[in-house]
């Protein structure tokens, strides 16, 4: 691991994790397990806490995302945060495919690995997770009908369940 992070633990994350998802917006980063080219995508749909007596992280990914292949053959993902600084980054990472080349430098982000799975330097709070669970969301599963909303093209997510393996923050 780069010396530029240390290891926290997962209790010690802090600030308003729904304003930290939601309204600041995270990378969830994979990488092909053949050593391909990693990617990232932004994302503001998320969940963290306790399942299975683990402490866990949930991120949702669209079928037709770069991101969405690699997120399926990895055995883990990260779940990056980055200062406000780097808001065009997290734009540009929203905003245009790993199809197009790699967005990891488009965005002006480094990315380093830890397991396998990439996260980019930048950050100042990354989630290392083990994949625990994967399955789509179903429409026939919806209760409650104004979430078909978000859903017009029927191109439901799917959730992937990541033991947190470690949480990493900047060495200061």
């Amino acid at each position: 691991m780069s010396e530029k992070f240390i290891k926290t633990d997962p209790s010690a994350l802090d600030g308003n994790l729904f304003s930290r998802i939601g309204d600041d917006w995270m990378l969830i980063s994979a990488a092909a397990p053949d050593g391909g080219a990693p990617n990232t995508m932004t994302a503001s749909w998320g969940c963290m806490g306790i399942l299975w007596n683990k402490p866990v992280c949930i991120g949702f990914i669209r079928p037709q995302r770069f991101t969405f292949p690699l997120a399926c053959a990895a055995d883990r993902l990260t779940f990056s945060f980055l200062p406000e600084q780097y808001r065009a980054a997290l734009r540009y990472c929203g905003t245009h495919s790993g199809r197009e080349g790699d967005k990891f430098a488009a965005a002006g982000l480094t990315p380093l690995f830890r397991n396998g799975a990439p996260f980019p330097a930048e950050a100042s709070l990354i989630v290392v997770g083990r994949k625990l669970y994967e399955d789509d969301l179903k429409e026939d599963c919806f209760l409650d009908p104004s979430i078909f909303a978000h859903y017009k093209e029927k191109d439901y997510h799917r959730f992937f369940i990541c033991e947190i393996e470690e949480v990493l923050v900047p060495a200061e």
